[in-house]
């Protein structure tokens, strides 16, 4: 028989754990906060939610967890305007509950409003190890609308303090940020290497029709494009002189040979912490270079 002195203070011990985790305040409205369990069928999809939800590998092991034991960590919601709860974070632990053949999920209510619920429901799930780019770019649009919206002013730049919880500095969010304007199938293909990371930021400077010229290529052709020609139908794009016939001819060029050099870990390591990602290291060298080209008049045009 359990000890139910034992069960209420394992309950104060989760929601103390929540209110760190997403910096609230300890007001007397927290303090008579109550972890409910929740019908599955009441709980809705955050609207917008960029984030998968697969049943894949990881959700099986999930699964087996809830099935054992129970959602241990509740999820967070809010009440929805037409009726039951959106999830803000927890979209997971309702799958696998479904999953393992529960009726009902452990959840913390609160009344948080849209940019609330945004921040906290992109801050929740941004540290995943196996977020695709898409999902990252839309879910930084979000927490940067939602945070403007606000009109928070902490003396840190804004794109700063939505790359915190993931470690990116504001220079990687604004290229993310730009990534989410390109078109779905688009990312689709920044999802599966069919597109470069960076190429597809320079096609996100493209409109909606020059973007589906792109696409059509690339998908007629079996062709990829290089940084050289993304730039190239960039630049055309922006003098408003860029037509389809343009975009095949580049996309359809012979590339030159792209030369590649490698830089041994322990060369570099004195430069950079650990807490330097390898994408951003590379940004800072190239950033360097560009520098160094423009002063000794040596970059290609």
């Amino acid at each position: 028989m359990s000890n139910p002195t034992k069960t209420k203070s394992a309950a104060k011990i989760k929601l103390d754990s929540f209110d760190d985790l997403f910096g609230n305040s300890t007001t007397q409205e927290n303090l008579a906060e109550q972890i409910i369990n929740v019908p599955l069928a009441d709980l809705h999809t955050f609207k917008d939610h960029p984030f998968r939800v697969a049943d894949d590998e990881k959700m099986e092991e999930t699964t087996e967890s809830i099935r054992q034991y129970g959602v241990l960590v509740p999820g967070i919601a809010r009440p929805r305007a037409g009726g039951g709860y959106e999830i803000i974070a927890g979209h997971r632990r309702k799958r696998g509950s479904e999953l393992a053949g529960k009726a009902e999920m452990p959840v913390i209510v609160r009344n948080y409003t849209d940019d609330e619920a945004t921040i906290i429901m992109v801050d929740s799930n941004i540290q995943r190890e196996d977020i695709l780019p898409s999902e990252k770019a839309k879910a930084y649009k979000m927490k940067y609308e939602a945070m403007k919206h606000q009109g928070k002013k902490s003396g840190k730049n804004t794109l700063e303090e939505v790359g915190e919880a993931a470690g990116e500095n504001a220079k990687k969010v604004q290229r993310y940020i730009w990534l989410s304007r390109l078109s779905e199938e688009l990312l689709a293909m920044v999802d599966h290497k069919k597109i470069g990371f960076s190429q597809g930021v320079d096609i996100s400077f493209l409109p909606e029709e020059a973007q589906q010229w792109v696409q059509v290529i690339l998908e007629e052709q079996g062709c990829t494009i290089s940084t050289a020609q993304s730039a190239k139908i960039k630049e055309y794009g922006n003098s408003g002189e860029l037509t389809l016939a343009m975009v095949r001819l580049i996309l359809t060029e012979e590339k030159t040979k792209e030369r590649r050099v490698t830089l041994k870990a322990d060369k570099i390591s004195r430069y950079f912490e650990e807490k330097y990602s390898s994408e951003e290291i590379e940004d800072i060298i190239i950033q360097l270079l560009d520098e160094w080209s423009a002063k000794n008049g040596t970059k290609k045009q």
